[in-house]
């Protein structure tokens, strides 16, 4: 798959707000500040919104805008800057048309913390507003950021934890974990952090830190009372999915919470990642190739978005390209447990049995995981017929999965059976591990190097076991959304819309905003703003610049005016900005305002 975000109209990337304030140690601030913007303006049904790791990604480094809309594949950027001084702040923001390379619109606000979600919620919800005047109809909730806390102090625990803890590493993640708690001592009922102490305990769990089943079951416990407390965060959902899947072997359950999860945030890339992984899994790898392609347009950068598109790529059999994604991984992250993992048995599917064999003997001792080395070994031996070494691998895979943590290594015994078409015996590890729902069964079952056994008709039956197609025949399109008026109605509402731009003409004021003028017409913002989609095929800004274009050529042609310069007359007209004004003027006429009066 291209791992190149393609630029649609209705995106964006908020880049992370620049700290202003004198102590460095605010960082953690402002970067809570980019956070809370980007999950809220996520909520918004219509908008695809860059998540945090790619916005992050380019955090100060200097990039042409041009560029660096190209680079996210948005369509719009938003930077802003946050300044701490005692219980005071200053947050400024501006959006930039990303390809023209113009602001289009900035605001200043100053704010005591105290009433920090208020002020998160405000500044979002304004933005939101921008945005559907500057791209056109989209649905805006009432509110878009909840208080997480009454305890302003709990929060910035949660703010610094959450820095730690997107750095993805096992010691800045033990420290996250303190920050957490320190929160949840000063608020109980902190949902948020709770679900970040739920992921640092799952995120140790996997990579071996803590114990695996003490992990999860923490994991487990944390997520569920946090949905108790909030049953609308998708964090919490993603994290039913991973415990489903990876505790309870249970493909139905993890399938509906991550669906769940996306319902709730269609932006949660984790989760659009997961169902990728759910999908491919169970075979439908068109579906996989959808939802992978939606993470890629919200987190291009990402490394999780890379290893999962050269996760399906192995699956789907696409080997060469699955390999060449999966170095790409490496080279940003060598550490990277997971992505040395698939490598090895993606290059035993190019028959590169004796660099798979030798592959972990060159990595960190710390990152080898023995079971995936004895299990690569063993498949290696086998599958390039070295009876004598195939012979003693396997016994020493055997000896390692009957030993204290030895899933592992179990689930490369089916691995083996399979790809040396040992049927009888790879069926029978599929029974037992239903059994006693061994974690990594629906992980392996489906692996291309066990396709020798895919032809035996028990294999279709245990297919459907585990991945029952009733899951997949209910239709998870969205449905279409009604019209927010009748035609009747959105009748009466154009005439008047129309009468009142022609009597008042509120165009000329340069303040004039889609909600202030749905509230010069008695209707609600987002039917305004439907109305204006439906009926004049145009957003906010080109319908009411339309008429500020008119009232310029119509202003400048008066012999009364011709003393007054371009940009005097275009202000009276209700334009704020040289630039929006040029803009909209050439798109409007094909012409510039000089060629215009020269006539």
């Amino acid at each position: 798959m291209e791992l190149t975000p393609k630029i649609a109209d209705k995106t964006i990337a908020v880049l992370p707000f620049v700290n202003m304030s004198s102590s460095e140690e605010n960082e953690y601030f402002s970067d809570g500040i980019t956070e809370e913007i980007i999950n809220a303006l996520a909520k918004i049904d219509g908008l695809k919104v860059t998540s945090r790791t790619s916005a992050f990604h380019f955090k100060g480094i200097n990039i042409p805008i041009p560029e660096l809309g190209k680079k996210l594949g948005v369509s719009t950027l938003l930077e802003g800057s946050v300044r701490l001084a005692g219980n005071s702040m200053r947050i400024t923001a501006q959006l930039i048309d990303a390809a023209e390379d113009f602001h289009f619109w900035s605001e200043t606000w100053d704010r005591k913390l105290d009433n920090v979600f208020e002020v998160q919620d405000e500044i979002s919800l304004i933005i939101a507003d921008r945005l559907r005047e500057h791209f056109g109809h989209f649905e805006i909730q009432e509110h878009l950021i909840e208080a997480k806390t009454a305890s302003l102090d709990a929060y910035k625990l949660f703010l610094k934890g959450r820095q730690k803890f997107n750095k993805w590493n096992p010691e800045d993640v033990k420290q996250s974990m303190a920050f957490y708690q320190q929160a949840l001592e000063l608020d109980p009922n902190n949902a948020e952090a709770m679900v970040g102490l739920a992921d640092a305990h799952s995120f140790l769990a996997t990579v071996g830190v803590i114990p695996y089943e003490v992990g999860w079951r923490k994991c487990a416990e944390l997520t569920l009372k946090a949905l108790s407390i909030n049953d609308r965060l998708a964090d919490g959902y993603y994290q039913l999915a991973n415990l489903a899947f990876f505790t309870k072997c249970d493909f139905r359950e993890s399938f509906e919470h991550a669906q769940k999860a996306i319902g709730l945030n269609p932006n949660h890339v984790e989760s659009q990642q997961f169902m990728a992984f759910l999908y491919v899994i169970a075979g439908k790898n068109d579906a996989a190739h959808k939802h992978l392609s939606n993470a890629l347009s919200i987190d291009p950068f990402s490394q999780e978005t890379q290893f999962f598109s050269g996760y399906v790529e192995y699956m789907t059999e696409n080997f060469d390209e699955s390999l060449k994604q999966l170095n790409a991984c490496l080279e940003v992250n060598p550490m990277n447990i997971p992505v040395h993992a698939v490598k090895t048995i993606c290059l035993l599917m190019l028959k590169q049995y004796d660099e798979a064999i030798q592959y972990f003997d060159a990595l960190p001792s710390e990152i080898v995981v023995i079971g995936e080395k004895a299990g690569t070994q063993a498949l290696g031996y086998a599958l390039k017929k070295d009876a004598i070494n195939a012979e003693k691998s396997e016994r020493f895979l055997n000896e390692l999965a009957d030993g204290a943590d030895g899933f592992t290594a179990d689930s490369y015994r089916f691995m083996l059976a399979g790809a040396t078409a040992r049927n009888d015996e790879a069926f029978e590890w599929v029974e037992a591990s239903m059994q006693k729902q061994s974690p990594l069964l629906l992980l392996r079952y489906s692996d291309p190097l066990v396709n020798p056994i895919k032809k035996d008709p028990r294999y279709p039956k245990y297919h459907q076991k585990l991945f029952p197609k009733e899951l997949f025949e209910i239709n998870t399109e969205p449905a279409k959304k009604k019209a927010l008026l009748d035609n009747e109605t959105a009748e009466q509402y154009k005439a008047q819309l129309l009468e009142l731009i022609e009597k008042e003409k509120p165009h000329l004021n340069s303040e004039l905003s889609l909600r202030s003028l749905a509230e010069q017409l008695n209707i609600h913002p987002n039917q305004l703003s439907w109305l204006l989609n439906a009926e004049f095929g145009k957003n906010f800004n080109e319908f009411i610049n339309q008429y500020r274009i008119e009232a310029f050529k119509h202003l400048a042609l008066l012999p009364e005016n011709a003393n007054l310069t371009i940009m005097s007359i275009a202000y009276d007209c209700g334009f704020n900005s040289k630039t929006v004004f040029n803009t909209y003027f050439k798109k409007e006429t094909g012409i510039t305002p000089k060629q215009f009066l020269k006539g």
